[in-house]
C-alpha cells in the first residue's frame, strides 16, 4: 500500500533543480541568478563558466541539473530550453563570535542559502 503519488507542480514543458544549503549569502547569489534568467539555457551555461564569482560555478551545476532532469525525466528539447526561473531562499545562519577588546564580543554571521533554477521548453513559432 503505497501513497498516491502528488500532481506535478510544474507544467509539462517545464523542469527544475534545486540546491539547499549553498555557503553564500542570499544577496550575492541572487546576483548571479539574475544574470542568467530568462537566458538560453546553453547561453546561460557560458555565461556562468566564465564569471567571476566563486557562486558561479554552483549555480552553474544546478543548471546543468535542471537541464538533464528536462531532458530525461521529461523529454524536453534541449535546444529550445531557456531559464524560465532562477530564485534564492534563505537557509540557516550559523553563528560565531569572535572575542574583542574590553571583554566585548564580535558578532559573525554565516548564512546559507537556496536556489531553485525552472528551465522551460520555448514554443515553437508556427
Amino acid at each position: 500500500m503505497s501513497k498516491k503519488p502528488l500532481p506535478r507542480v510544474l507544467a509539462d514543458n517545464e523542469a527544475s533543480a534545486f540546491a539547499s544549503t549553498i555557503r553564500v549569502s542570499p544577496q550575492k547569489l541572487n546576483l548571479v541568478a539574475e544574470s542568467i534568467r530568462g537566458l538560453r539555457a546553453d547561453a546561460a551555461v557560458a555565461q556562468l563558466t566564465f564569471s567571476k564569482r566563486r557562486v558561479a560555478q554552483d549555480v552553474k551545476k544546478v543548471l546543468q541539473s535542471a537541464i538533464a532532469n528536462a531532458e530525461n525525466n521529461h523529454q524536453l528539447d534541449v535546444d529550445r530550453l531557456f531559464v524560465a526561473e532562477a530564485y534564492v531562499g534563505k537557509a540557516m545562519v550559523m553563528k560565531r563570535w569572535r572575542a574583542r577588546a574590553r571583554g566585548r564580543v564580535g558578532k559573525i554571521v554565516k548564512p546559507f542559502s537556496n536556489l531553485t533554477v525552472v528551465v522551460r521548453e520555448r514554443e515553437e513559432n508556427a
